[in-house]
């Protein structure tokens, strides 16, 4: 099986991606400044690291040993775990965080101390995400059988309850990456010769990922379970409260840039095509939220500036806030959509909104309206 591909329209708007992309550069080179790490960046690294690992080395020294202080604990550790998924192991995946690329490499393997692997994450998220967003049967982002993401995909009957328990199961998601996603992603990426893309093999690639899952396992449960004076299912308890907030924040910042009233949707034609250019396709499916918050921009990696991050991957996020100006003017100036919401809040709502008419086919029924 062949690597998957989306062909884009390149003789769609050619000239707003080349003067986007020439207007974005002349900022750099006129301001003198990198786009890599810059101290911000580099302070935000140590923060979220510590802030993941220095509460677990304050449980297994017994510094703090009592039930709710070990609660707050595993509480701190999923918001840092979170943090270093929306910041650190993001931007160096996406080899922006350094021009020198073993500093990526290096830094893309924190995601092991998470949970996670950092070839399957390149693939899903690099490969499929970006490239194909919001691409029926490309973008797996949007593809699971327990939710309809997307108005492409048949509605099953309990889909109408999924704005009910889509938070449960998104604070479920890091848990399913460690038990079985990973796994199953291997395989079936092998079957697609993508990890032969990303210079790996299906052995290697399984021999590794069950090392980490072993390790990570006994450095976060087994090791906390001994050393913690705390019954061992009170301390279970905080390990899966540690990953429902993770999983929880990363589908909260993740989901309303995407999934949204706002936002399209797209099927490949028989020949793998689809009617925009890439720039164009990602300004169409994606969307920026609460880009006057500088606070919780700087937390979330500035994954509020989804479509500057979408447009520009290989820029460190701690640039996107001012490039955003440059990419907003622009897009008003060839008629191109900018999709945003003021608030973080609204954006929520327009994510929720979004799941109630999918899962209850209002969307289908309001998009089989404007059509016909």
């Amino acid at each position: 099986m062949s690597v998957p591909v989306v062909k884009f329209n390149t003789q769609h708007q050619p000239e707003f991606v080349k003067e986007l992309r020439n207007r974005v550069n002349q900022y750099f080179k006129d301001n003198n400044v990198s786009k890599y790490a810059n101290f911000n960046m580099k302070f935000k690294t140590v923060f979220m690291i510590c802030l993941y690992g220095g509460p677990l080395a304050l449980m297994l020294t017994g510094v703090v040993s009592s039930l709710w202080g070990v609660l707050l604990m595993w509480a701190l550790m999923g918001m840092g775990m979170s943090g270093i998924g929306l910041s650190v192991m993001h931007d160096a995946n996406h080899g922006s965080y350094s021009k020198n690329q073993k500093v990526n490499n290096a830094l893309s393997r924190v995601l092991h101390f998470i949970g996670g692997y950092h070839t399957n994450w390149k693939i899903q998220h690099n490969v499929l995400h970006h490239s194909f967003t919001n691409v029926e049967g490309f973008d797996e982002d949007i593809e699971t059988s327990l939710m309809r993401f997307s108005p492409n995909q048949k509605r099953k009957n309990f889909y109408r309850f999924q704005v009910f328990y889509a938070p449960l199961l998104y604070g479920l998601m890091t848990i399913y990456w460690l038990i079985g996603k990973d796994f199953s992603q291997i395989v079936r990426y092998n079957k697609k010769n993508l990890l032969e893309s990303q210079g790996t093999t299906l052995r290697k690639s399984m021999i590794i990922l069950t090392i980490n899952k072993v390790w990570y396992g006994v450095l976060t449960i087994a090791l906390p379970i001994f050393l913690i004076d705390l019954p061992w299912w009170q301390v279970l308890l905080g390990f899966l409260l540690m990953h429902f907030i993770c999983g929880l924040m990363l589908a909260l910042i993740f989901q309303p840039a995407h999934i949204i009233e706002e936002t399209n949707f797209y099927v490949a034609d028989d020949n793998g095509s689809v009617e925009n250019n890439w720039a164009v396709h990602q300004m169409r499916t994606t969307a920026n939220f609460a880009n006057g918050s500088l606070l919780f921009s700087w937390f979330i990696g500035g994954l509020n500036y989804q479509i500057e991050h979408h447009l520009f991957p290989n820029i460190c996020h701690v640039h996107y806030r001012k490039i955003s100006k440059i990419v907003k003017a622009t897009a008003r100036e060839f008629n191109v959509p900018y999709n945003q919401h003021k608030t973080f809040f609204g954006a929520l709502a327009s994510h929720f909104s979004m799941l109630h008419a999918l899962g209850t086919g209002k969307y289908d029924k309001q998009r089989a309206a404007t059509t016909s």
